[in-house]
C-alpha cells in the first residue's frame, strides 16, 4: 500500500487528526510519508492548512504537499468558481500522489469533506482520483447518530465505482460516550461490512506534537501501523443492558 486515500462520510469528523494519527505510526514504523491535500478551503494564503497540520502532529520527517487552495469553506468546485480560480482535475491529484510515492513509502491523500464532494466543473471527485491510482480508501467516520447510513453510503459508493474502502475510524471517540456511541462500535463492521481499524480519542489534536505521536499507535489497528484492538475497544465499551423506561 504505497498511496492511501483518507476520506470523511463528511465534514469536520476529524479526517486530518486521523491522517496524522496514521502519518505519526508509519513514521514510528520506519516508513517515510508524504501527506497530499489535493484541495484546500476555507483558509487565507499565508494560514497553515490541513497539510501542514499533519506535519506539525506528525513530525517534520512528513512530506507535505498542496494542490490548489480557495478562500471560501466551501466545497472545491463551487468555491473555485466564486473566487475565479482553476480547479482540480483527478489526473492531477494523481499525478502528484504518484510523483510522491516515487519518493516515499506511504503517501496519504486527505480529501476535503466527504467522498463524493466535486472537484471540477465535469463532477469529478476524490473516487475519480482514487480509481486513477488503484488506491484503498480509509473512511473517517463519527461515533454517534447517524454515522451508520453515511459509513455505509460511503462503503457502497466506493464498491459501486470497483474501489476497496480498507475499513472505518473514528473520528473522535467521545470521553464520555452515549449509548448510540457505544451500539455503533458493533453496528458500523455490520453495516458497513468493513473491519474498525481504529477511535481516535475526542480533543487529540489539542496534544503537544509529542504526546500525540507517542499515543498515535494505540488508536489505531494493525493495518495502519498501529497496536489497536477492536475486540478490546468493543469489551471496554460495550454497551449497558437494556432497561426498560420505569423499571
Amino acid at each position: 500500500m504505497s498511496v492511501l486515500i483518507v476520506s470523511g462520510t463528511g465534514t469536520e469528523i476529524g479526517k486530518t487528526v486521523v491522517t496524522s494519527a496514521v502519518a505519526a505510526a508509519a513514521v514510528a514504523a520506519g516508513r517515510s510519508v508524504a501527506v497530499l491535500k489535493p484541495a484546500q478551503t476555507g483558509v487565507g494564503p499565508q494560514e497553515p492548512g490541513d497539510a501542514a497540520e499533519v506535519v506539525r502532529l506528525a513530525g517534520p520527517s512528513v512530506t507535505a504537499m498542496e494542490l490548489a487552495r480557495y478562500p471560501e469553506p466551501l466545497a472545491p468546485d463551487t468555491a473555485a468558481r466564486r473566487a475565479g480560480l482553476a480547479t482540480l482535475a483527478p489526473a492531477q491529484i494523481a499525478q502528484a500522489a504518484r510523483r510522491l510515492s516515487e519518493d516515499h513509502d506511504l503517501v496519504l491523500v486527505e480529501g476535503a469533506g466527504g467522498l463524493l464532494v466535486q472537484f471540477d466543473e465535469a463532477g469529478h471527485t476524490l473516487a475519480d482520483a482514487a480509481r486513477l491510482l488503484d488506491a484503498p480508501t480509509l473512511i473517517v467516520a463519527q461515533a454517534g447518530l447517524g454515522t451508520l447510513n453515511s459509513t455505509t453510503l460511503t462503503a457502497e459508493a466506493l464498491r459501486a465505482r470497483g474501489l476497496t474502502p480498507l475499513g472505518v475510524v473514528v473520528g473522535s471517540w467521545p470521553q464520555a460516550a452515549d449509548l448510540a456511541a457505544r451500539c455503533n462500535l458493533a453496528d458500523l463492521p455490520k453495516s458497513s461490512e468493513l473491519p474498525l481499524l481504529g477511535a481516535v480519542p475526542e480533543g487529540s489534536g489539542t496534544l503537544s506534537p509529542e504526546r500525540f505521536r507517542a499515543s498515535a499507535a494505540s488508536w489505531l489497528a494493525p493495518p495502519l501501523w498501529g497496536t489497536w484492538s477492536a475486540e478490546s475497544f468493543l469489551t471496554t465499551w460495550s454497551p449497558p443492558a437494556y432497561a426498560p423506561a420505569g423499571a
